[in-house]
């Protein structure tokens, strides 16, 4: 082992000990909660004074080991570092969700999904163990063989079980570049065809496909993104400065193609949070003159969005415009393959939102997992769409009507943001009754909080 691997591991067990002596402090009794500003969560929650844990020594990389192609990551560490330090050994996490600010641990606790999710799953599934603090206050290593009950229940328990402190993750080879083609489809149930069939055969036209996504601007102008991993070198295109991916997509027939570096394809997303810089005006060419480039990221747009929420900015506008207020509709549902095209065309006809994103998956582990059970051996697409309509005559009206619709065509909806099913609903959708289970043996004071509590009553 190095000499930085083993300074790294140093560093890792003294930010270990200072989150545990962290919980020590905790009073007995009182909520557990981590000791952080900034979230990727979208839903607002109660404020609290509370003390909490310190993790502020858990945000790095442990150790890459390129033989084994597996990397030991703190629990807190960005993708965005995470990717910095595998790239140079020409590996990967399986899955990188779309914003350099997710955690790993962020991912794993609260699901996440990108274009290698057809054939690699969700980022949970790349992980080989990881060491939990518990809400008993124990740290505790939880594998496929050890603590299992805890492992299989991690995914989509949002820190209610535990906090992952360190995690062992798979990785997989990459070439420097990713050649893209985007095909452009006049008719979704086309579209979806052309999808289904690359999930089933890993290639296109007899070529492989080694990422796929796509986008919906409406009911007759959608894109498949197709990435092939390439070590041909040439000219690449660069979506950090003036130019903007999603616009580059558009095209009015067939196939158009492009190239980026593989970090520039895995952050393609990224610097202008896909589409929704536009709402800061960070797209208008005069405004992203003088926007400094270092800016033009996922993080400084969350910080403005959480300005505006506190402030209510938005709606203060519309009023001064004689517009009613506005419900934030930022979501991401699955549902399977065969009812996609369906959702669509219920979506784009009573929901005003647009663009979409797509991007289809299927599960690598054979068992499932209980608290987001989609169902093995399944394609299911993720349909993405992160935006404001106005307020109906109830409250969350539109983010209720696409609950009711998404559970209707089988399929489930993560839980970022805000969420407002009944407990017995909740309950059925998300493993209740295995959560349960789990929650008494690691968490038997409910020092950490309730699920349902945190995701659809948002404390």
């Amino acid at each position: 082992m190095s000499a930085p691997a083993i300074d790294a591991r140093a560093a890792h067990a003294e930010g270990v000990e200072r989150l545990l002596r962290s919980a020590r402090d905790i009073p007995a009794g009182a909520p557990v909660r981590l000791a952080k500003r900034t979230s990727n969560l979208f839903r607002s929650r109660v404020r609290t004074d509370a003390a909490g844990l310190d993790t502020s020594g858990l945000t790095g990389v442990i150790a890459v080991d390129p033989d084994a192609r597996t990397a030991d990551v703190q629990g807190m560490c960005t993708y965005e570092d995470l990717v910095a330090a595998t790239l140079p050994h020409g590996l990967a996490p399986l899955v990188v969700p779309q914003l350099k600010t997710i955690t790993l641990g962020g991912a794993v606790t609260g699901l996440g999904i990108e274009s290698t999710s057809f054939r690699n799953g969700l980022p949970h599934e790349s992980v080989l163990d990881l060491d939990v603090l518990t809400g008993a206050g124990e740290l505790v290593t939880a594998s496929p063989h050890e603590h299992a009950d805890l492992f299989r229940a991690f995914p989509n328990s949002y820190g209610t079980l535990g906090y992952a402190v360190r995690l062992r993750i798979e990785l997989e080879p990459v070439e420097p570049f990713v050649a893209l083609t985007h095909l452009r489809f006049h008719s979704l149930p086309e579209l979806v065809a052309a999808m289904d069939a690359i999930v089933a055969t890993g290639r296109h036209d007899g070529a492989p496909v080694d990422h796929l996504d796509g986008v919906v601007f409406g009911a007759d102008e959608g894109y498949l993104c197709l990435g092939v991993r390439t070590a041909a070198s040439g000219p690449v295109s660069d979506y950090t400065g003036q130019r903007i991916y999603y616009r580059s997509i558009r095209h009015d027939e067939g196939a158009a193609h492009d190239r980026l570096t593989t970090n520039d394809y895995l952050w393609r997303w990224d610097a202008d949070w896909f589409w929704c810089s536009a709402a800061f005006g960070a797209q208008h060419p005069l405004v992203r003159r003088v926007w400094p480039r270092r800016y033009r990221r996922s993080r400084s747009y969350a910080t403005l969005m959480r300005l505006e929420r506190r402030y209510d900015l938005g709606n203060r506008l519309e009023r001064l415009k004689g517009r009613p207020p506005r419900e934030r509709v930022i979501q991401d549902i699955e549902v399977p393959i065969e009812r996609t095209a369906e959702f669509l065309a219920w979506f784009l006809a009573n929901v005003p939102i647009a663009p979409i994103w797509l991007c289809p998956l299927r599960l690598r582990d054979d068992d499932g997992w209980p608290l987001y059970p989609l169902e093995p051996h399944r394609t299911y697409v993720n349909v993405g769409f992160w935006s404001t309509v106005p307020v109906g005559a109830t409250e969350g009206e539109a983010n209720r009507r696409i609950e009711r619709e998404v559970a209707a065509l089988d399929g489930h909806k993560s839980l970022y943001s805000d969420a407002y099913y009944p407990p017995d609903e909740f309950d059925r959708l998300y493993g209740g009754t295995a959560y349960r289970a789990v929650k008494r043996r690691y968490d038997p004071d409910s020092r950490l909080l309730d699920l349902y509590a945190k995701a659809v009553q948002r404390r």
